[in-house]
């Protein structure tokens, strides 16, 4: 998502009901069956990508998803530009990384994502209905074509054309092949239904040898209560579908409070969310959650936790969840970026896994999204998950 957008949004400050609480810190405290969760990370290494280069005719930024192709052993990178600099589009790119850190990031070539009637997505400021905010990409692994995923627009005014999330299928030039059917409740409406704006569809993974999608919603949809604060989480929702779209089962993710108050002076308040799962190939029930959190004042927070569906409550047929009796996903913190000892911790929404190191462990890339911003920077990081 845009989290330069975000910051010029002012919001009322929310605060979870006494409900919704004790179903979190249940989470929180339950020790008692974790035993197949639980990685561990180390740092491999980092590159910084040039601010804003410039690579046939685009300009490279914006990149909230990364994931490994392995018909060609490359990494796919999505842009979430809006096609405000060029087309919503997508990057290639040869990532040299083992377990002496990150040698190189080389681009290889790009292509924009095309409409089905064959044409490139307008800007966002069309106001047609058409444009697109690209944020994932999966490198389908039985056959090596894309599937993306989109968040639309819940806009803020009811005259402006609504933009509705979607996971969509493309050959690996961008060509439009279809879409896959979401769930009613992951559904933008103008009442106080559906996800809020900027927190649609922003993760999606293949799992359960690649049979299955993944998908969650970057934040609380309306109906299942307000975001966390500094004292309370809350829950997002996580949906498994087989590949013809068929709901197989929807879970509820809690997601931490905020870490810390914000600067005062600031007119901007705390943004936080899911923006990338990664499912385990070896167990269909386990994943990998990335949260990003920035808070003025105090910049980025990036923790991964180690996820588990296993035991959870299934919530497809929960209208809300808000003052429901809910067993959200087990989580366990595999990394915070502030104990890595990067050189920086940015913008990080996009994570796929890398090669097998000789020792066992697996190679985990993620990617930060600069939003095109001179403050901040496109940062591929390398972690060695055990």
């Amino acid at each position: 998502m845009k989290t330069s957008l975000i910051r010029h949004v002012c919001a009322a400050a929310l605060v979870l009901t006494a409900t919704m609480a004790p179903a979190v810190a249940a989470q929180s405290d339950d020790t008692a069956a974790r035993s197949h969760i639980g990685a561990q990370a180390r740092l491999l290494g980092e590159k910084i990508v040039p601010h804003k280069l410039p690579f046939q005719n685009t300009t490279v930024g914006g990149l909230s998803g990364i994931d490994r192709d392995p018909c060609t052993g490359e990494y796919v990178m999505i842009s979430d530009d809006r096609s405000y600099l060029q087309p919503a589009r997508f990057y290639t790119a040869r990532i040299a990384v083992d377990g002496a850190g990150v040698h190189s990031v080389d681009f290889t070539g790009t292509h924009p994502f095309l409409q089905p009637d064959g044409s490139v997505y307008p800007p966002a400021s069309a106001g047609d209905g058409k444009a697109v905010d690209p944020e994932e990409l999966r490198v389908d692994p039985w056959s090596c074509r894309y599937w993306w995923a989109q968040e639309g627009d819940r806009p803020k005014a009811s005259s402006d054309p609504v933009i509705q999330p979607s996971i969509q299928f493309a050959t690996r030039s961008g060509a439009h092949r279809g879409q896959l059917p979401l769930p009613p409740n992951y559904e933008v409406s103008m009442g106080d239904r559906g996800p809020r704006r900027n927190k649609a569809v922003e993760a999606i993974t293949f799992g359960a040898r690649n049979g299955v999608l993944t998908s969650a919603v970057e934040g609380p949809l309306l109906q299942d209560g307000p975001e966390p604060d500094l004292e309370h989480g809350t829950l997002i929702r996580v949906t498994q579908q087989s590949r013809a779209g068929d709901v197989l089962g929807q879970f509820a993710y809690p997601l931490e409070k905020i870490f810390t108050e914000s600067d005062p002076s600031s007119p901007w308040p705390p943004d936080t969310g899911v923006p990338a799962i990664l499912a385990f190939p070896e167990d269909p029930s386990r994943y990998l959650a990335l949260e990003r959190t920035w808070v003025a004042g105090a910049g980025f927070k990036i923790r991964i936790y180690d996820a588990t569906t296993r035991g959870a409550t299934e919530v497809q047929n929960m209208d809300s969840l808000a003052g429901q009796s809910v067993v959200p996903m087990r989580k366990e913190l595999v990394a915070d970026f502030h104990d890595l000892g990067l050189s920086t911790v940015d913008n990080t929404e996009g994570m796929t896994w890398g090669p097998t190191l000789p020792g066992g462990e697996q190679t985990l890339l993620l990617v930060s999204d600069d939003n095109f911003a001179q403050d901040e920077v496109t940062q591929i990081v390398a972690l060695g998950i055990r």
